[in-house]
């Protein structure tokens, strides 16, 4: 197996065993002082007759296989948080909205540690956000270089697939003696825990040590892996960042759910077999396609939708409005109401440090629609990505906030009526009572609960008031990421760097503590990080930090 640094018998350290074959990564020790090894298979392609399939193990490779690139982002449709037409950060983003993008051979991950010849060191698998249905570990804000040097740990980004291919629920697909599931997601991110389990130890990892942490989509992912019996014994931490697992009878009416039974992900499955059937002219009519697909075999359904280009199967499900994808609480992979599940102490019960924004709400402005009024920003996603790559966060600009958000909320700071009261409510019944539910539940049953709450809104006029400490804002600061990516231009500023980066190094720490000990507290904080319902803030001026327990 050889040390961390690749042993002493001249082999280059980026060079590495993996059961499957020999990988040769970088060595970037001597611009970020790490190692990488990027777009590492963890499954065999979920294609043809693997779509819709549980994963399956890689199969071996002779020689050496090149571990320098990222692997394809999961097929989906283009949005503001995928990957474009080039599976990276660019200008692409804002011409493929609304276009599928990536590809159904995805199954990569991608692993950075530090380029010391530490052994034995904590491991971190970060799942990205989405909605669950976009998003790609080669997006820069997930780049794992400056975590896994300033926490110690290596660091591991792994892909699942995506929308209706990684959550479907139609059991005629169901080939097998095991109980059907259509968590093909969840059943990726366990054979990524897998992968680890089997080859992290030869790239200085603990397979005993492992935290799974991941961010909104990628967290409500986590969330349902603490109640799934599959993943026991495959992590040791929980850092969900953003998310809840609530279906709308664990909530007070009135509050919008982060969990969906599985009754809602077979009608919307029905509905999409229905419209293919209708689009290719089998029958008249959307009540005639209904009728004709509930009537077809299990095998002629299975073979049908496997035939399908992957392209128009997600471009159907946007036509049809039929958009929608999480964990399916089906009782195989996931009980069927996990909340209850923890209540009644049936979890993996590990500590479980979680985040939250401020402003979460402030990313889901057009939610604001759910409320009665308008949607909250009046320019479309190509404009706004357009605006932002243009912005220069250091000159004087005439844009207002005017100039993005619907006039129905103008001024922002109008009691009542204004952008901010208005976000403040849909915070209030779409993140806060999910929040609230599994915190709450989780203290039932364990003392080892943290939480904190990201307050940072130092971007540039307009984008603190447009932005401000919105989902998603905390997490450049947790990798330590500050280059160009989506919404760099809107946060970044050279007036705002030193408190910027002073907060960015107090939550890199405190991700260092908790992977390596189970308990976020570090002397930086200057004072105790108690249990929850107290929660951290995490907030800068333009200067320095500022830190408080509240």
């Amino acid at each position: 197996m050889g040390t961390a640094c690749g042993g002493s018998s001249g082999t280059p350290p980026e060079l590495r065993e993996t059961r499957y074959g020999a990988v040769r990564g970088t060595d970037d020790s001597a611009t970020t002082g790490t190692y990488a090894w990027k777009g590492l298979p963890f499954a065999k392609p979920p294609v043809g007759d693997l779509r819709w399939q549980p994963p399956a193990e890689p199969a071996a490779w002779t020689g050496e296989r090149d571990a320098t690139r990222f692997g394809s982002a999961c097929l989906q449709m283009g949005r503001l948080y995928g990957p474009g037409a080039n599976n990276r950060f660019d200008d692409t983003i804002g011409q493929t909205l609304g276009t599928p993008v990536g590809n159904e051979d995805c199954l990569t991950l991608n692993i950075w540690r530090p380029a010391n010849g530490d052994n034995n060191l904590p491991v971190l698998l970060f799942l990205h956000g989405g909605s669950g249905i976009s998003g790609y570990t080669a997006d820069p804000v997930y780049d794992g270089a400056a975590l896994a040097r300033k926490a110690n740990a290596v660091v591991v980004t792994a892909n699942y697939r995506l929308d209706v291919m990684g959550f479907f629920q139609l059991p005629a697909l169901h080939t097998g003696s095991q109980a059907y599931s259509g968590n093909y997601a969840l059943l990726d991110n366990i054979q990524a825990l897998r992968f680890i389990q089997d080859n992290i130890g030869r790239f200085g990892g603990n397979a005993g040590n492992v935290t799974l942490m991941g961010q909104s989509a990628g967290a409500t992912n986590v969330l349902a892996l603490l109640t799934a019996p599959p993943a026991a014994g495959l992590f040791h931490k929980a850092l969900p960042v953003s998310a809840g697992i609530s279906l709308p009878t664990n909530l007070p009416a009135g509050t919008i759910p982060t969990l969906n039974p599985a009754s809602k992900y077979a009608a919307q499955a029905g509905a999409l077999l229905a419209a293919l059937a209708l689009a290719d002219g089998l029958a008249p009519d959307a009540a005639a396609a209904a009728a004709l697909v509930a009537g077809w075999t299990p095998a002629h359904t299975a073979s049908y939708l496997r035939g399908k280009d992957g392209r128009v199967l997600l471009q159907t499900v946007l036509k049809g409005g039929l958009t929608g994808s999480g964990p399916i609480p089906d009782g195989v992979v996931i009980p069927v109401d996990p909340i209850a599940a923890i209540g009644a102490g049936r979890y993996h019960k590990v500590p479980v440090l979680s985040g939250y924004t401020l402003d979460e709400a402030k990313l889901f402005a057009p939610f604001l629609a759910l409320l009665g009024g308008k949607p909250g920003m009046k320019i479309s996603d190509a404009e706004r990505f357009a605006m932002t790559q243009s912005f220069n966060p250091d000159a004087p600009t005439a844009l207002t906030a005017a100039d993005v958000i619907d006039a129905s909320y103008l001024p922002v700071t109008a009691p009542v009526t204004g952008y901010n009261a208005r976000m403040k409510l849909l915070g209030a019944a779409f993140i806060d009572p999910s929040r609230d539910n599994l915190l709450n539940t989780l203290r039932t049953q364990q003392a080892n609960v943290w939480s904190y709450q990201f307050n940072w809104a130092q971007q540039p006029a307009p984008w603190n008031d447009v932005y401000g400490a919105a989902h998603g804002f905390d997490l450049p600061f947790v990798f330590g990421n500050f280059g160009p990516s989506l919404l760099a231009k809107a946060a970044n500023s050279t007036a705002n760097q030193p408190g910027r980066m002073a907060l960015s190094g107090v939550m890199m720490d405190s991700v260092r503590a908790f992977v390596h000990t189970g308990n976020p507290n570090h002397a930086g904080l200057g004072q105790e990080w108690q249990a929850w319902p107290r929660r951290f803030i995490f907030d800068a001026d333009q200067k320095a930090a500022r830190l408080s327990v509240q």
